[in-house]
């Protein structure tokens, strides 16, 4: 199909940072893909140009940030010729595509929650949205509506399912600031260190993490002062290292 004006609306929530929700392409080397990358939306478009020695029509915006945090999110993307507006939680960005053509022209099916198998021409490797999606539309058309009553235009594949379970969360309370605390013995010699979790609390000061860096090379601590959160890497032998949020 060959398109002047496309609509996408959608909203997802997912815990994983990357992943594609709506990727479709033509022979001609036209694409549109939206698309989780560390935490925040990509949009990327491509519409080709009658020049063929002009290359540069590559077009890519990117809208918001901490979007993997298992929280609905929504998304509308307008486009009419050239004209696109980007949307993400009510924070809209308005840009123009590269190049002189103004239509979007797809050969192969579209597809939403990851990207077919690749051999297709201009088919890039992108990692499978792994969440929940709902009020998928394009172009007025309910996706999820087709999916669900198996319409012959639309077909699934893998693991789809028509709910949306919640994570299972097992919070820990600590109930007193001087005797409260859990203890991981930590594993030498790693080159690494990942940690994340949530946390809330009324307390404008304490200590959140605490442990020590390999080879004796002093420590690393995240705590709150003053309702701020901050994250402290002190080694020996250099200045201390502090980031504030």
């Amino acid at each position: 199909m060959s398109t002047f004006k496309d609509v996408v609306s959608l909203k997802f929530k997912s815990m994983q940072g990357d992943g594609v929700l709506f990727h479709g392409e033509g022979q001609r080397g036209d694409y549109i893909t939206l698309e989780l990358q560390k935490g925040k939306l990509s949009l990327h478009i491509n519409l080709g140009d009658s020049n063929l020695h002009f290359s540069n029509t590559h077009t890519s915006v990117t809208l918001g940030s901490l979007l993997d945090d298992q929280h609905w999110h929504s998304v509308l993307i307008e486009r009419f010729n050239k004209q696109v507006n980007f949307t993400v939680d009510k924070h809209t960005q308005h840009f123009r595509t590269k190049g002189d053509s103004d239509h979007l022209d797809i050969d192969y099916e579209l597809s939403f929650g990851g990207i077919p198998v690749p051999g297709k021409p201009g088919t890039f490797q992108r990692k499978n949205f792994h969440g929940c999606i709902e009020n998928l539309y394009y172009n007025g058309v309910n996706i999820i509506d087709l999916a669900k009553r198996r319409k012959p235009q639309i077909y699934t594949v893998g693991n789809v399912t028509f709910s949306c379970s919640e994570p299972q969360i097992v919070p820990i309370t600590f109930v007193s600031t001087s005797r409260s605390y859990l203890l991981l013995p930590g594993t030498p010699q790693i080159d690494g260190l990942s940690v994340s979790f949530q946390f809330r609390t009324w307390n404008k000061d304490g200590l959140l993490l605490f442990t020590g860096l390999s080879e004796n090379s002093g420590p690393l601590l995240v705590y709150l002062l003053g309702g701020r959160l901050r994250l402290l890497i002190q080694k020996e032998s250099e200045n201390p290292v502090e980031i504030s949020e």
